[in-house]
C-alpha cells in the first residue's frame, strides 16, 4: 500500500475514533468524516454534490424496508400483551426441570428474538420480567443474570435480525440468505445455553434451587399453547418460510409479518387506536435514527472506495502468503475488540466498507462470513470489561448487584458462544446448508 493511502485511511479512522471519544452521536460520526473526506479530495461544491446524490441513492432502496417492519411487529406483538402471554404458557410447560427459570430465559429470548430483532430489548424486558422471581426463588446471580444476558444476544442472529438487514444493507450480502443462514447457528447458540444451565444445575443444586409449582392439567396446556402460541408461531414461520421459498422477498415478508400481528391482535381484542399509534411512533423514530447512522456509514465507506483504500487494502492482503482461515480470524479478533467499546452498528459501519472488498478477494462466501461477524459481535457485547450488553444487564439488576457479579456470569456464556462460532468455522454447512436450498 502507498504511503498516501495508508495517510489518508489513518486520518479518516483517527478522527472517526475522535469524534466518538468526544460524546458525538454515532451517525454524525460518519457523516462529519465523509463531508470533511469529499471536501479534501473533490472541493465544497463537488464533494457535496457527490456525497447526497450517492447518499439518495443507497438509501432509496427498497431492502431496507425489512428493518423497519421488523421492528413494528415486534412493537405490536409486545404492547398488545402478546409476548408475556407466550411466556406464561412456556413457564407452565417447564415443571420441575433443573435451572427452570434460566432455562424460560433462554427459551423465551429465542422466541422474542423471532419477532423483536433488538438484543438490548429483548435482554432488557426478560431482566426486568424474570430477575425478581429469580432472586426470590434463591437462584444465584451467575444463573440470573448469565442466561438473561447470553440469551439476549440470540436477536442479533435468529431471524428476522433489524442487524442482520443492516448489515447485508452496507457489505452488499444478500438480506434473504443472511436471515435464513442465521436460524441454525442461533438454535445451535440456544441449545448449548441450555445444556450449560441443566448441566450444572443438576452438579450444583445450590445455584438453581428446586421449588413447588402449581399443577396446570394438561388439558389447559394445550389449549393455551393452541391459542396464544401457536398464532404467534405461525406468522413468525410464515415470514420465514416465504423468504426460504422465494415466494416473497425479505421485505414483502416483513410486511406480511406485521399485518400477521396486526390481525391476531385484532382477533384477541387486545388492539386499540393507542397501541397503533405508539407502535407506528416508536418505529419511526427508531428507523429515523437508524437511517441517520445507515447514510452516514454509506457515506463514510463511500469515501474509502473512491479514495482506493479498500482497493489497495484488498490487493495488499489477497497477496500475502497467508491462507484466506487465518485472515478471517484476525478479522475476528479486530471485531471482539471494537465490540468492547462500541455497539454493533457501529462495528457494522467501520469494518464492512474495508472487510467487505477482502473477503470477495479471497473467494470467501459472502452469506458465511456474514453470520460469523453476527456472531463475534454477540460475544464482543458480553466481553469484559466494557461489552456493551454488560451495562445494559447493570442497568435493570437490583441494587447491590456489581459489575464483578455481571463479568463472572457472562463467561460461560462467552464460551458456549465460542464453541459455537468454532463449529461454524469449522463445518460452514452449518450456515449455507439452508441458503443453499432457497
Amino acid at each position: 500500500m502507498s504511503l498516501d493511502t495508508l495517510l489518508i485511511l489513518f486520518l479518516l479512522l483517527g478522527g472517526l475514533f475522535f469524534l466518538m471519544s468526544i460524546g458525538l452521536p454515532v451517525a454524525f460520526c460518519f457523516i462529519s468524516m465523509a463531508i470533511i473526506g469529499a471536501i479534501v479530495l473533490w472541493g465544497y461544491e463537488a464533494g457535496m454534490i457527490i456525497i447526497i446524490r450517492n447518499l439518495y441513492d443507497a438509501l432509496a432502496k427498497f431492502f431496507l424496508l425489512p428493518i423497519f417492519m421488523f421492528m413494528l411487529m415486534g412493537q405490536i406483538m409486545f404492547r398488545t400483551g402478546m409476548g408475556y402471554e407466550m411466556l406464561n404458557v412456556m413457564d407452565r410447560w417447564m415443571g420441575k426441570i433443573p435451572g427452570r427459570l434460566a432455562l424460560l430465559a433462554v427459551g423465551f429470548s429465542t422466541l422474542f428474538s423471532t419477532m423483536s430483532g433488538s438484543q438490548m430489548a429483548s435482554a432488557s424486558m426478560m431482566g426486568t420480567l424474570l430477575i425478581p422471581e429469580m432472586e426470590k426463588r434463591g437462584y444465584s446471580k451467575a444463573m440470573t443474570i448469565g442466561p438473561i444476558m447470553g440469551a439476549g444476544g440470540l436477536a442479533m442472529i435468529i431471524p428476522p435480525s433489524a442487524l442482520a438487514v443492516l448489515l447485508g444493507a452496507i457489505a452488499g450480502i444478500s438480506v434473504g440468505k443472511l436471515l435464513i443462514g442465521g436460524l441454525i447457528p442461533g438454535l445451535i447458540m440456544a441449545t448449548l445455553y441450555a445444556l450449560y444451565i441443566v448441566i450444572r444445575s443438576w452438579l450444583q443444586p445450590s445455584i438453581a434451587p428446586a421449588y413447588d409449582v402449581s399443577h396446570t392439567p394438561l388439558k389447559k396446556k394445550i389449549l393455551d399453547t393452541i391459542f396464544y402460541v401457536c398464532p404467534l408461531g405461525f406468522i413468525v414461520f410464515l415470514v420465514l418460510a416465504c423468504i426460504f421459498l422465494g415466494w416473497t422477498t425479505p421485505s414483502e415478508s416483513a410486511v406480511l409479518g406485521v399485518a400477521g400481528s396486526i390481525v391476531l391482535a385484532a382477533c384477541y381484542r387486545t388492539l386499540t387506536w393507542k397501541i397503533v399509534t405508539e407502535s407506528f411512533m416508536s418505529t419511526v423514530k427508531i428507523s429515523a435514527a437508524i437511517m441517520m447512522i445507515l447514510a452516514g456509514a454509506i457515506a463514510f465507506g463511500q469515501i474509502l472506495a473512491f479514495a482506493g483504500i479498500t482497493r489497495e487494502l484488498a490487493s495488499y492482503i489477497s497477496s500475502m502468503q497467508v491462507s484466506p482461515i487465518m485472515i478471517i480470524i484476525f478479522m475476528q479478533i479486530c471485531l471482539l475488540f471494537l465490540g468492547t467499546f462500541m455497539d454493533s452498528g457501529s462495528m457494522v459501519m467501520v469494518t464492512m466498507p474495508i472487510f467487505m472488498p477482502i473477503v470477495q478477494g479471497l473467494g470467501i462466501d459472502p452469506v458465511w462470513f456474514g453470520v460469523l461477524v453476527l456472531l463475534n459481535m454477540e460475544i464482543a457485547s458480553i466481553t469484559p470489561p466494557i461489552g456493551m450488553m454488560l451495562f445494559v444487564m447493570k442497568g435493570v439488576c437490583p441494587a447491590g448487584t456489581t459489575m464483578g457479579d455481571i463479568y463472572k456470569s457472562s463467561l460461560p456464556f462467552m464460551m458456549c458462544d465460542l464453541v459455537a462460532l468454532a463449529l461454524i468455522m469449522i463445518f460452514p454447512a452449518l450456515v449455507l446448508w439452508l441458503p443453499n436450498m432457497m
